[in-house]
């Protein structure tokens, strides 16, 4: 059984029944998180040398992320999440870095977490304030992030600091949760994906060693933004999931209910709302697919087309969910089904990874002449 299909079952028999639980306690799943580890659905594509799945096809894994979301979305961000510290250590890190981190991670048995956004530096990261002074083989962090992902939970978080203040040059770190001087802060109460923890964490003098530093000392921008251009992939592929999750929940009702004799299906009215949800899922999943053939030949002008992938497939979840919701009438918009919920968290897949708004600038700037 391919990895998609491992991830298409445990979408269906695993995530899909529970995914009600989680959004109204707003517990972190560790559960499926360990059972999706011992599936090798946690990193599917780290390298079998470090215990992870070995996917090497960047369309393949964001097809496993689409099927992971088609469960339910904040569960699959909680399993999935480990890409984000991966990539850049997997890219960057040195092999010794690598063999501390990443097995673990691949096992399920640490959580890991990106810090990058701040309170007053969102989309803008080289505005960020969190600073990290050399201290003789140390490094004396101070600052604080939000909308951290994982916070509380996570054991293991890449974080940005400015090491050069006046030329605001940053530098990509690893801090290990029970340094001293590190508080994971308070959660976020959210519109959706509340089974994800979101939060705000702060370092108060934390000290990490030399060999935490990531890649080369004041260039983390540049791991910063690497990453961001491929994880912008992940976030189109898991909007195409809610979409999809909704169109097809929209259809099975519109088979079954009956008005005016008929099931709804049979009318032109909702005929054409299904027909429209599902070509713009299809044209946003070949852009997502076009984009991940471009990544996987490394060609040029990555940027823009991740950036058109995850604009438009953002866009196509929010207009698919709330189509879909239209389409059950008063039982979409009760905790009953599971529309009212999918529209809730498609609305994040619009903000974070950067803005709409952001990926708009990034299109328009590769047009430029």
């Amino acid at each position: 059984m391919t990895a998609v299909a491992v991830a298409r079952e445990f979408a269906r028999e695993e995530l899909r029944p529970v995914a009600l639980h989680y959004d109204e306690t707003e517990e972190f799943p560790w559960e499926l998180v360990h059972k999706a580890a011992a599936l090798g659905l946690t990193c599917f594509d780290l390298p079998s040398e470090y215990g992870g799945g070995g996917v090497e096809s960047l369309r393949e894994s964001c097809a496993i992320v689409e099927e992971l979301t088609w469960g339910d979305s904040p569960i699959a961000l909680a399993i999935t999440q480990g890409g984000f510290f991966a990539g850049p250590v997997l890219a960057l890190g040195s092999d010794e870095q690598k063999e501390r981190w990443l097995p673990a991670l691949a096992s399920g048995e640490r959580a890991p977490a990106f810090a990058l956004s701040e309170p007053d530096a969102g989309s803008d990261p080289a505005a960020m304030r969190t600073t990290a002074v050399r201290d003789g083989s140390e490094w004396v962090i101070n600052g604080q992030k939000n909308w951290t992902s994982n916070a509380t939970i996570a054991d293991l978080y890449v974080v940005f600091a400015k090491t050069h203040v006046e030329q605001g040059r940053i530098t990509a770190f690893v801090v290990e949760a029970d340094r001293p001087g590190f508080d994971p802060g308070k959660l976020e109460h959210k519109l959706g994906i509340r089974g994800s923890p979101t939060g705000s964490p702060t370092f108060t003098d934390v000290r990490v060693p030399d060999e935490n530093v990531i890649g080369e000392v004041g260039h983390g921008l540049r791991v910063a933004l690497g990453t961001l251009e491929r994880t912008r992939l992940s976030v189109a592929a898991q909007a195409v999931g809610i979409a999809q999750g909704a169109l097809d929940y929209a259809i099975g009702y519109a088979n079954e209910r009956i008005a005016f004799g008929v099931p709804i299906i049979e009318h032109q009215g909702i005929q054409f709302k299904l027909a429209d949800m599902q070509t713009r899922i299809a044209a946003a999943r070949e852009l997502i697919y076009k984009a991940c053939a471009m990544a996987d030949r490394s060609e040029p002008g990555l940027g823009t087309w991740t950036s058109m992938a995850k604009l438009f497939a953002s866009d196509v979840a929010m207009y698919a969910t709330v189509e879909a919701v239209q389409v059950l009438g008063g039982y979409g918009y009760v905790e009953e089904y599971p529309l009212e919920r999918m529209m809730r968290d498609a609305k994040i897949t619009q903000i974070y990874e950067g803005t709409n708004e952001i990926q708009r600038m990034v299109i328009a700037r590769g047009m430029r002449r």
